[in-house]
């Protein structure tokens, strides 16, 4: 299927989203979120798929919203279906809630609602040139899809209201420091670095990283003896699985590991 603003290609076991609006700094449009929807959709069926990385083409990963776009949605009375911020929410909660690994692979400047894409990532990979900021506030406008809900949970509530109430932007290295990257690498390596790391995903259970994902995720809302009791109930259940009894014949016979993601 060939999409509008967004590409979408594999390598080895790895689904490459790139957002494709350069001339508009991949500004978040309704087109690019159905685009990036139904992409989400291919990615979570296709059980050949071990990782999914998303990054931007051009100088940005995402500068944000399509701004004119969400004034003329506002402005539009005679709207059937879904707004902008509701194809929004439920993309973003796509991107959130998928079953793989996702890697944010920060090709440039990231901002407001690029910002709150890469916090739907479980792993961010920034270029040294990258930019990343909350930035609503230049504009006067209000998050939505995790700036005030979510930063704070990621780099502390008092950087994040630093990034909040300035709109700034910083470098990918102080964002490393703050929590929010885990790898920085140089802008010619970007990919390279990231296609490895992917690579080194696939070659884990599917099974074990899907639960891992979803228990650590379901922690950051739960007491902790709460989390603690869903780990352990889910470790019963991951007893009983194919991929737990490989994993530990391959071990015993110190050959590499089959899994089958069951």
């Amino acid at each position: 299927m060939e999409y509008q603003h967004i590409t979408y290609e594999l390598r080895n076991q790895t689904a490459w989203i790139h957002l494709n609006r350069p001339a508009e700094m991949n500004a978040i449009s309704v087109q690019l979120l159905q685009d990036l929807g139904d992409a989400l959709k291919k990615v979570e069926k296709d059980n050949d798929i071990k990782v999914l990385v998303l990054s931007g083409k051009g100088r940005a990963f995402c500068a944000g919203a399509d701004l004119k776009e969400i004034l003329e949605d506002v402005a539009d009375t005679k709207r059937r279906g879904p707004d902008f911020l509701k194809h929004c929410e439920i993309v973003f909660g796509q991107l959130r809630r998928l079953t793989k690994p996702v890697i944010a692979a920060v090709n440039g400047i990231a901002l407001a609602g690029g910002l709150e894409m890469i916090m739907c990532c479980d792993l961010v990979v920034a270029a040294k040139s990258a930019k990343l900021g909350d930035a609503h506030s230049n504009f006067g406008v209000f998050p939505g899809a995790g700036g005030a809900a979510v930063l704070p949970k990621k780099i502390g509530i008092t950087r994040a209201k630093y990034l909040l109430f300035t709109g700034d932007a910083i470098s990918a290295d102080e964002m490393m420091a703050y929590g929010l990257v885990n790898h920085v690498v140089a802008d010619d390596a970007l990919e390279e670095s990231v296609q490895k790391l992917a690579d080194k995903l696939s070659q884990k259970s599917g099974l074990v990283l899907s639960r891992m994902k979803r228990v650590a995720n379901e922690s950051l809302d739960l007491p902790r003896d709460v989390a603690l009791r869903n780990e352990l109930l889910t470790l019963r259940d991951h007893l009983r699985s194919y991929d737990m009894h490989e994993g530990i014949a391959a071990f015993r016979e110190k050959r590499k590991p089959e899994f089958k993601d069951r």
